[in-house]
């Protein structure tokens, strides 16, 4: 009989997620069948699996730490904040229209908004059936909360907590973030908002990230006991070196992306700099985790509203996915940065990419009559690619995608544009990603990047993607910078742009995500009194 344990938070950004994954990998190596489960994740860093069908990147950092493949069973509600209060719905993988939680609407109104009701049914059956898929093929099932169970204000009808705890039949585990402060006062103030019986749910609580003297906690530690009358199962460290995910754009304020270039010394001659467009509705930001494993290679994150400083010495620069391309467009323009893009990109020395959103803003003009997105009709784009896109198709694209690298066939003689002088090296392989887009676009004079083929996975018909000219490129495949000779091609050519040594060799991403997984396991099951919480998971 599947067992299963459930983890959640003080807050969002507690911990939730990597001590999932360190629990995975724990109990997989002992020679479980484990799998993650987050009943609902609000988030826009998804990934499509190979059942083309929508989840959190979260869950998929989980599979890979328990050795499976992720599937939709692993998060059956997904939403997707898309302007002000609303979020896009997406059940078992699928977009089902948006929702503003926020305000109720009449389910008997001609409205495009789900309704309360009609929510609460359709997420709950999800949520059960996921579950009993997965209590089919796996012995423990580690389930992760979303933001703080003590939200008492949205206990009724509860799906993400208390409420998925009691569909599973789960013991609770409370993590709190000691980092940020006032660890004592979450735990204990959760603690008092819960009624009894999900109170009796609780079974322990582990203090996350700590620095310093851990003698020091001791007194606190053993009055919280006294307080909540449940162990302190251990406090984990905060662990600096991990290169690993961030879950969402909370995580991303406070990623240390610099890690290797934050002594003041560093001369911007001896390594590459990629400035990285932190888009207002920046999504999918997880596609530029690859760069962070290059020990030569900076990641800068440049702010719209103080831009100046950091988009100097640049090398390269990619615009991230949005899942508001319209209005991220309109504050490029608004804070200047669109016109510093436009200057740099005259420099043939620095390359420019846009990924899914961030390749439509590239393009000549975005058009959304059916305000898909935003209110706005249309805008004009960068201008930078030769391409425009519009919102016109009723179903979301969500596929895993192969397709070959083939300029041959799309090139001139004297073509030595600096992304087909790059690329060619690597002509004819395969470029494997995964696509979730609502618009399309439509390349008017750019060459196209990508050819995919009917037939090779999950491909339905033969046609290209993404497009390039000159100095920029863009594509709808997240993941491309996943391909390491694609990557590794494009970061040989900024290299040999500043007289840097050519990389070969194998992959320092592949390894490091590896590495990293198998470091937080052990720092977890270290920190962690593991025979309790043998006990909660195993013991009837």
């Amino acid at each position: 009989m599947t067992k299963c344990l459930m983890i959640q938070g003080t807050a969002s950004n507690a911990g939730k997620s990597l001590i999932v994954a360190a629990l995975c990998r724990i109990y997989v190596k002992r020679g479980y069948k484990v799998a993650p489960f987050k009943s609902q994740n609000m988030s826009l860093n998804s990934y499509t699996t190979k059942e083309n069908k929508e989840i959190a990147m979260a869950q998929v950092l989980q599979a890979k730490a328990a050795m499976i493949e992720p599937t939709v069973d692993m998060n059956p509600i997904l939403l997707k904040p898309k302007e002000d209060a609303i979020s896009q719905v997406i059940i078992r993988g699928e977009a089902i229209g948006d929702r503003d939680f926020f305000r109720d609407y009449d389910a008997n109104k001609n409205n495009d908004l789900i309704n309360e009701e009609d929510y609460r049914k359709i997420a709950k059956e999800a949520v059960i059936n996921s579950l009993n898929n997965l209590k089919k093929d796996y012995d423990i099932i580690i389930m992760e909360g979303a933001g703080s169970p003590a939200e008492i204000n949205l206990r009724e009808g509860d799906l993400a907590n208390m409420g998925a705890a009691e569909l599973a039949d789960a013991n609770v585990v409370l993590v709190g973030d000691i980092d940020k402060g006032g660890v004592f006062a979450s735990v204990a103030g959760t603690f008092l908002l819960l009624d009894d019986k999900d109170r009796s749910r609780f079974k322990g609580v582990i203090i996350n990230k700590f620095r310093g003297n851990i003698n020091l906690l001791d007194s606190g530690i053993e009055r919280l006991e006294e307080i909540v009358k449940v162990p302190i199962l251990g406090i984990v460290p905060y662990a600096e070196n991990l290169q690993l995910p961030e879950e969402d754009s909370t995580s991303l304020k406070e990623h240390k992306w610099n890690k290797n270039f934050d002594d003041e010394s560093s001369e911007t001659k001896d390594h590459i700099i990629i400035g990285i467009i932190k888009l207002p509705k920046i999504a999918n930001f997880t596609d530029i985790d690859p760069f962070e494993a290059e020990e030569d290679v900076e990641v800068r994150m440049i702010e719209l509203y103080n831009y100046k400083e950091k988009i100097q010495d640049l090398d390269a620069i990619i615009i991230p996915g949005t899942r508001n391309s319209t209005e991220d467009m309109k504050e490029l323009e608004r804070t200047g940065l669109a016109d510093e893009i436009r200057k740099l990109s005259k420099n043939k020395g620095i390359l420019i990419g846009g990924i899914c959103g961030g390749y439509q803003i590239l393009g000549r003009k975005i058009i959304d009559k059916n305000h898909k997105e935003s209110k706005l009709d249309e805008i004009n784009g960068l201008g930078l690619l030769d391409i425009e896109s519009e919102f016109i198709r009723e179903n979301k694209i969500v596929k895993q995608s192969i397709a070959k690298i083939d300029l041959e066939s799309n090139s001139s003689e004297d073509d030595n544009e600096s992304i087909y002088s790059i690329l060619s090296k690597i002509n004819g392989e395969d470029i494997s990603g995964y696509e979730l887009h609502e618009g399309t676009s439509n390349l008017i004079s750019a060459k196209p990047l990508f050819k995919i083929e009917k037939g090779i996975g999950n491909n339905d018909t033969d046609t290209y993607d993404g497009a390039y000219s000159d100095n920029i490129f863009g594509t709808y495949f997240h993941g491309i910078f996943n391909n390491y000779n694609l990557r590794r091609e494009l970061l040989n050519y900024l290299r040999e742009n500043k007289n840097l040594k050519i990389k070969t060799g194998e992959d320092p991403f592949k390894t490091s995500v590896e590495n990293s997984l198998e470091e937080l396991a052990k720092i977890v099951e270290e920190s962690l009194d593991m025979n309790y919480i043998d006990n909660l998971i195993f013991d009837e």
